[in-house]
């Protein structure tokens, strides 16, 4: 193993992140009394070109107006490629209090869309003195994003999450979809009369999970499209956390709960990750390094997975 260890992300709970448009004030006291951990307010796909700035008006009000608890704070900016990313990051940071906590790039294709946010971002908390560093999450979606996601998630050290954006993504590779996430109707294998689907965004995930993980920034799925069919978005949840995402979006109040189960280790499992540590711990003080709990081997490795279960129920449990 290198010798430079890998930097734990953020103690923080992210496993819903619950979108709303900017230009819908009316939405913000009911997500910020939902159960998502995270709010992301909308400047971009969600509002029009001629509500931005009445949008942006909203979002700065809001931020100093709600009662947001203790949920993530994040306003979701225009992307670098249009006139209005700009006037986002400066009339926000100018004029919205301290309670925001991050913005959220879209469509970062390398480490300059990155540094380039940060000196803007930089500059104007100096300008205004501002006191809390804001955090940064950044989208996959495109081509030139997911060749270049490392890069991205050491651009920064403001970088907290990077999210993967399914629909723009898959535009931009070219692929034959409309779905936002899920299992593609033609993208499944053939064998013995039998039809098996597999998941296009697999490869991607893992991906953005290495990059993250190498740099101490958390992995999270974007949206799934069909926020009828909850027994997709569960499955597509479920691979997502198996490969080591922490959350998922949620683009309508019915995810949320769905998410949060997902994402949140069971009972049981809080449980037997606390009786490895005792069982190692015991070992280890016996002289060895690994031991036998229910039939299986245990050792330093069991330790560390045990580890992320113990902190992840920890942070839930402190956050109610």
């Amino acid at each position: 193993m290198s010798f430079r260890t890998q930097p734990l992300p953020a103690a923080r709970l992210n496993r819903c992140q619950l979108f709303g448009p900017g230009s819908r004030s009316e939405l913000f006291e009911k997500m910020a009394k939902s159960a998502a951990d995270v709010i992301n307010l909308d400047l971009e796909d969600s509002v029009a070109p001629d509500d931005k700035d009445n949008a942006r008006r909203q979002i700065i009000q809001a931020i100093g107006d709600v009662d947001w608890g203790n949920k993530t704070l994040s306003v979701r900016i225009n992307g670098l490629d249009t006139p209005f990313w700009y006037r986002d990051v400066v009339d926000l940071l100018e004029n919205a209090s301290d309670r925001l906590d991050q913005i959220m790039i879209p469509k970062a294709g390398n480490a300059s869309d990155i540094y380039a946010v940060d000196a803007l971002v930089t500059a104007v908390e100096k300008a205004k003195g501002r006191k809390k560093p804001i955090a940064f999450e950044a989208i996959i979606e495109t081509a030139a994003g997911i060749c270049h996601v490392e890069e991205i998630a050491a651009a920064s050290p403001r970088m907290q999450a990077i999210s993967l954006g399914a629909a723009d993504f898959a535009a931009s590779m070219g692929m034959a979809t409309t779905g936002i996430g899920g299992t593609q109707e033609n993208y499944y294998m053939h064998h013995q009369g039998q039809q098996y689907w597999s998941d296009p965004w697999h490869w991607a995930q893992a991906k953005i999970v290495a990059a993250c993980r190498t740099h101490g920034v958390l992995p999270v799925d974007g949206p799934f499209g069909d926020f009828s069919d909850k027994d997709g978005f569960r499955a597509q949840a479920l691979r997502s956390a198996t490969l080591g995402m922490v959350g998922k979006w949620a683009i309508h109040p019915s995810q949320v709960a769905l998410s949060n189960e997902v994402f949140s280790p069971s009972e049981k499992a809080v449980t037997e990750a606390r009786e490895i540590l005792a069982a190692m711990d015991a070992a280890k003080k016996a002289g060895a390094g690994a031991t036998v709990y229910k039939g299986r081997l245990v050792d330093i490795a069991s330790i560390k997975q045990a580890e992320v279960i113990v902190r992840q129920a920890e942070l839930i449990a402190g956050n109610q």
